[in-house]
């Protein structure tokens, strides 16, 4: 038997691991977490200042057994779950099970399953951070405190099956507030002029910007008439030509949080599926006759740390790819945001020569996409600054001034790699001027073109953008937000559209009781808060339970209160003209995890459930009747025939509103970077065509 044994928390990152140490080492899988509080009931005893009553899990005991056994036979035993708060707490919970000393040096901690950092690791073993598990247990303690008795608070006074969290109702309540800013705006006319001119260089395009010296604004169409009429007789000239240089700083390496919202925007990925990957990259990937490597460096962090080594790797591979010019003066470090973890670094490639496509074959599709995105980043965020030459060109036309905006990549820099996504209501970047425009030089103006426009109401969340917000308030940790988002749509508080989040009618409910009863748990500053006051636990500044006998008494007096005060919310199912086939009774909409769909109100005698079909108000190419909304096994909309399986049509793209004008078929909507156009589904047609984008 091996003198030491080393428990990880997953059998994958066991085999990698394993790989790297000498036969003197046995390496074993925890499967995450041993012990925990029981599900069946709260686990807190608040009587007795909140001690926290823990037990094995369910299922988990034979390997319990096997746990001991190996820890028995062993002269040492070294505990290497993450290097994160709840991988200090499973260190913790596994020293009590196994019944180790815990004053002894029995942990260790890596940040990448590289020999190198396995190596340094078990050279280097310390103790249990006390202060890390208690602030875990704070967390796990206040999340229990809050989940089991607000949801059969919940139960009693709305209905069966709902849940509230500390975290999952916040977010629920940023989606909430934003849809109430969008029902409440009202949109605002105003016009813009853009002017095609003719310099003897050529044609370009230039905004109306100013009157006088004042900015201008038009707000209708007679003000924009006014406009016209006095630019009519008016000459047009080149009021200034000022060009400058302009240095494009690369972004820092992925954390957490920017790494899904990045994810998001360039990969349709959502939060769950890129770290669910992440975690493939970083705990080990076969690599032929290499064995198992991770490719990545942990995941779960907030810092933009990165290691001296990785530093040096980076100079070397960017100074003989690109060259000397493609590298700064000085190393780049950046500075993290707020009480960053500053021990763990940025989310980055293990080593800059494992190029992405070097790891093709043994990757695969999304986890290649993924580790190519980590690696372009990372890459880029050591090179030189792009430098840009900008133009601006003022044109005069009697009292009004016209300015034209462009710019030209003088040197890539960093961005002959990489470039940031943009969401998508995020302005593009400027054009160029193809013209060779001289100061005062005399123009014609070609053509005059005014535009209506509304101003817009702020755009729904969509999965990044509410991970961008919750890391900005200050909610949640960076191993939260995807389960959290994960949470609010799977219990039905929150429908995803496409990429856009609102809420539906449940959520709406829930978190007016919660705003209106407990406004505390919901409010942004008090959880972001309650954030900073665990990471004061964490740093040994405050003991645990001092900070949850602080929040339980005022929670428990609300609770109490709302018990007597609120009565009982009934929620009543729309009834539809859909008659149920086996009991005669009119059925009623439901929502559920992928949306609304029929249910009989006679539940439990009769459990009859059918999709809720939603006619999109264009007809079947194959056979004429209405096209209806479907959803797919995951949740993702399609669209298809109101037969089916009679007729198996099916488009993942939205039909467009109108026919093909050239063959009559159907048209569907297809939106890319250049904007959203109709393309025609019939393959011997495919006519397509650009589309205005109208406000509302």
């Amino acid at each position: 038997m091996a003198k030491t044994l080393v428990i990880v928390e997953s059998p994958a990152k066991a085999k990698s691991i394993s790989k790297f140490l000498s036969n003197n080492y046995t390496v074993k899988a925890s499967m995450g977490h041993l012990r925990d509080l029981p599900k069946s009931q709260m686990g807190v005893d608040v009587d007795k200042d909140f001690e926290p009553k823990y037990i094995a899990i369910r299922g988990r005991g034979d390997l319990i057994k096997e746990l001991r056994a190996a820890a028995k036979s062993a002269n040492k035993v070294l505990l290497a779950s993450d290097p994160d708060r709840e991988g200090e707490a499973i260190a913790w919970h596994l020293g009590h099970l196994l019944g180790l000393d815990l004053s002894e040096k029995c942990r260790i901690e890596f940040h990448e399953i590289t020999k190198p950092a396995i190596t340094a690791a078990i050279k280097h073993p310390r103790q249990i951070d006390s202060s890390k598990v208690d602030a875990q247990q704070a967390r796990r303690v206040l999340d229990r405190l809050v989940g089991y008795q607000l949801s059969p608070f919940l139960w009693r006074k709305v209905k069966k099956g709902l849940s509230a969290g500390r975290v999952q109702s916040v977010a629920v309540r940023l989606i909430c507030d934003r849809e109430e800013e969008i029902r409440e705006f009202i949109p605002e006319e105003y016009w813009t002029l853009t002017a095609s001119l003719k310099s003897e260089g050529g044609v370009f395009s230039a905004k109306l910007a100013r009157k006088g010296d004042h900015k201008i604004t038009i707000a209708s169409e007679e003000e924009m008439k006014k406009v016209l009429q006095e630019l009519a007789d008016q000459s047009y000239r080149v009021k200034d030509v000022r060009t400058r240089e302009k240095k494009k700083q690369p972004s820092p390496p992925f954390t957490t949080s920017s790494l899904q919202q990045e994810a998001h925007r360039k990969l349709n990925m959502s939060p769950k599926r890129t770290m669910m990957l992440a975690q493939q990259l970083y705990e080990g990937i076969e690599l032929g006759k290499a064995g198992g490597i991770g490719l990545i460096t942990y995941m779960r962090t907030d810092s933009v740390r990165i290691s001296e080594i990785a530093q040096e790797e980076a100079k070397d591979f960017i100074v003989d790819h690109y060259g000397e010019d493609y590298y700064p003066p000085e190393p780049r470090q950046f500075k993290s945001k707020g009480r960053a973890q500053e021990a763990h670094e940025a989310v980055r490639p293990t080593s800059i020569l494992r190029t992405p496509d070097s790891m093709k074959e043994f990757l695969s599709r999304d986890q290649l996409r993924l580790y190519r995105l980590i690696w372009d980043r990372f890459l880029a965020s050591q090179m030189s600054a792009a430098i840009l030459d900008t133009l601006t060109v003022e044109v005069e036309a009697g009292e009004y001034l016209f300015r034209a905006n462009a710019s030209t990549v003088r040197f890539p820099g960093y961005l002959a790699v990489y470039e940031d996504g943009q969401d998508e209501n995020e302005d593009q970047q400027e054009g160029t001027l193809a013209a060779n425009i001289q100061p005062h030089e005399s123009l014609s103006a070609v053509h005059l073109q005014e535009k209506q426009h509304f101003t817009e109401p702020p755009p729904k969340y969509t999965e990044a953008s509410l991970v961008r917000k919750m890391e900005e308030e200050g909610i949640g940790r960076p191993s939260t937000y995807a389960p959290t988002i994960e949470t609010i749509q799977s219990r039905g508080y929150v429908a995803k559209e496409g990429k856009q989040l609102s809420p539906t009618e449940l959520g709406e409910i829930v978190i007016s009781i919660l705003t209106e009863y407990f406004p505390e748990i919901v409010d942004l500053e008090f959880t972001a808060n309650m954030e900073k006051r665990l990471d004061d636990i964490e740093e040994g500044a405050l003991p645990w339970k001092a900070v949850i006998r602080e929040f339980y008494g005022p929670f428990a007096e609300s609770l109490e209160e709302a018990d007597q005060l609120m009565g009982k919310v009934q929620i009543e199912d729309k009834v539809s003209e859909e008659i149920c086939e086996n009991c005669g009774r009119n059925m009623v909409i439901k929502m559920g995890r992928y949306g609304k769909f029929l249910a009989c109100p006679g539940f439990p005698e009769c459990r009859n459930t059918k999709p809720l079909l939603e006619e999109v108000g264009r007809s079947c190419p194959d056979c004429g009747n209405p096209l209806v909304i479907r959803r797919s096994k995951k949740g993702r909309k399609f669209y298809g025939c109101s037969t089916y399986p009679e007729c198996e049509f099916v488009s993942w793209e939205l039909p467009a509103p109108e026919p093909c004008p050239k063959c009559g078929g159907l048209m569907v909507v297809k939106t890319s970077k250049q904007g959203k156009k109709y393309v025609c589904t019939n393959s011997e047609c495919r006519f397509d065509k650009q589309v205005e984008e109208q406000a509302e």
